[in-house]
Order: C-alpha cells, then structure tokens, then sequence
C-alpha cells in the first residue's frame, strides 16, 4: 500500500481512485504524521480482529491515531483512564435501579465501542482486568447475571507508559497473550515533527468516514481467504517454538534468558496478521518477508525473561532478534 504523505513537506497525497484502505490512511494522516508502523498495524489487527498493545512515552499520538481510524472506518471510538480505584463497572457498565418501573436496567459502559482504547492499562487492579479479558477473548462482558455482547468489529488499543512504574501493576501473562501485536512506539524524526507543528498551527480538518462497518465486516472476510503457504505456516510454529527452546536452533547460550517461551497463540496469530498485512499490501497471498516483519511484534510480548536476563540487559526484542537469524527463511515458488 503506497504512503499518501510526502515526508519531506509533511503534505498529503491524495489516493483518488486507491484502494478503500489507502482512502482510510490518507484521511488518518490528515490528522497524524508519521507513526506508519502503528497505522499499519492497527489496520492488521483491525482486519485480523486482533488487539494491540501500545508502548511508547506520552505525546506520541496514540490516541490521536485510534480516534482518527475510528472515523475514518465509521466506527465508534471510546477513551479510558486507567487508575488504581478503576472498578470493572467503570468499563463494563452496571445495574441500575429505576424508580418509575421498579425494575434494574443494565447502563452499558464504554468497552461497548467499535475501538477502545485502554490508556495505561497496567494502572488498574485485578478486577478490571479480569473484565477487560472477557471482553478481548470472548467479544462479551458480564453485567450481574446477564451476558452481552461487543459490538463486532471490536479492538482494544492498550497503551503502557515505559517510564513510569509508581501505581501500576504487572498485566496477567494471560492477558498479555491475548494481545495480537505489541508495538513499540518512538519519537519522530525532525522532519516529521517539524510537520507535527506545522499542522499544530492551523488544525487540521477532522477524518471523513470512507468505510462503514459492513464494508468492514467485508474486508475481514477477504483476509480469511488470503493464501498462506504450509511452509509458512510450520516456519510460524518453527519461530514460537525457538522462543521455548533456543537450544533447538543453535542458540543455547540464551536458554538461561528465556523462563517462559511464546505460547501456541503467537504462530496463531503471526499468520493470523501475515494475512491482513498481505491484503493491505494488495496481495491475496502472504510472502515470508510478512512474517519476518510482524515477528517481533507479535513475540515480543509472550517471552517472559528471566531475572538473569534482565540483570544482563537481553530484552525479549534482543531473543526475538537471534531466534529469527537463526531460522532459514522459507523459499516459495510467488516469491518469484
């Protein structure tokens, strides 16, 4: 998919007659510059119906960049603070008594959106997040005796802020692993954030909806036909399984970083999201360099290291990196 934004003037290219999600981008960027690895892959997981879970230092757009691809795509858009007196009610909803019929009515919370965005995920307790994976796994929440379900599509954008530990608490592995992609966010390059205060200036006009949901709803389905290889699929299998036992591809010097490996649910969803980042490339099939460029974000999260590892600061991106050099890279006959 091309880049409607000239990076050199910050200005944007019109995709007139593109693709509907070159239409998308170019209304997100309207709003955003830069951050086209997070666009991107909140397009995968969007079409893949993933989450996403977000680090990067505040001011980087994040949720700029969820409420803007809300518009874009038609959908609704809920924000969420999470503190430390976060009670599940708060995301969920709960029962309310009306006087007038004398029956409880359930008031319905702001996890019922098309996109959610979870700002500082790890501030809230146990309860809420319990709440919070109901509603990642099984598209529903709970509200007394009662089952609802999420609107569909649904995506939970989580934010982390890596500088900061006072008040927060560690996020359920459980939890974690229910995340398609972890994204690492940076700051600009110059150019780009000279063009981030150029727009700051003279704001810009807000995204237009160029999709609607059951276009959407289409365009799901489209990545569910999308063409995987079986040799990608074992390479997947091959890559999480290197996470549990580095020794088993030459690597034996990091077992002693690894305790936990990535669970089967990272092969499931790196070909999960190789798929939707094929068809946003305009491919019905997937190639190996898909893989090879989601790999990192959809491990990265499921490697839990050990204390020897972070005593010798190896990050987990450090054992994704060497896993991923040391699998031979499959060869298909569409490469070509």
């Amino acid at each position: 998919m091309s880049d409607p934004l000239n990076h050199t003037t910050g200005a944007l290219i019109d995709p007139s007659g593109g693709t509907p999600l070159e239409q998308v981008l170019y209304e997100v960027k309207k709003t955003i510059v830069g951050q086209d690895a997070l666009l991107e892959r909140l397009l995968v997981a969007l079409l893949a119906r993933g989450h996403v879970l977000v680090e990067g230092v505040p001011g980087l757009a994040k949720t700029l960049a969820v409420k803007s691809l809300a518009q874009a795509v038609g959908g609704t858009f809920h924000r969420v603070q999470f503190t430390p007196d976060l009670v599940p009610a708060d995301l969920t909803g709960t029962r309310v008594y009306n006087q007038r019929t004398g029956d409880f009515q359930v008031e319905r919370g702001p996890v019922f959106t098309n996109l959610l965005l979870a700002d500082e995920i790890n501030r809230a307790p146990a309860k809420v997040q319990s709440a919070l994976l109901e509603a990642m796994q099984e598209r529903q929440v709970t509200i007394g005796r009662e089952t609802h379900r999420l609107p569909d599509p649904f995506l939970v954008l989580a934010t982390q802020n890596p500088v900061e530990s006072e008040g927060t608490y560690p996020l359920p592995e459980a939890q974690v692993d229910r995340f398609m992609l972890k994204i690492v966010v940076g700051y600009p390059s110059a150019v780009e954030e000279h063009a981030i205060v150029q727009r700051a200036l003279v704001p810009p006009a807000p995204p237009l909806p160029v999709l609607d949901l059951e276009r959407l709803k289409r365009m799901q389905e489209q990545v569910g036909r999308v063409y995987v290889d079986p040799a990608l699929v074992e390479y997947s299998v091959r890559l999480a399984g290197a996470t549990r036992e580095p020794g088993s591809v030459g690597l034996p010097e990091l077992a002693r970083y690894v305790t936990f490996g990535a669970s089967p649910r990272a092969s499931i969803n790196l070909v999960l999201a190789a798929r939707a980042l094929a068809h946003v490339r305009g491919r019905d099939y997937v190639l190996p360099h898909d893989l090879l460029e989601l790999a990192p974000d959809v491990l990265r999260h499921r490697i839990v290291v050990s204390y020897e590892a972070l005593a010798d600061g190896v990050a987990a991106d450090t054992i994704v990196g060497a896993v991923i050099r040391s699998l031979p890279v499959p060869v298909l006959a569409t490469a070509g």
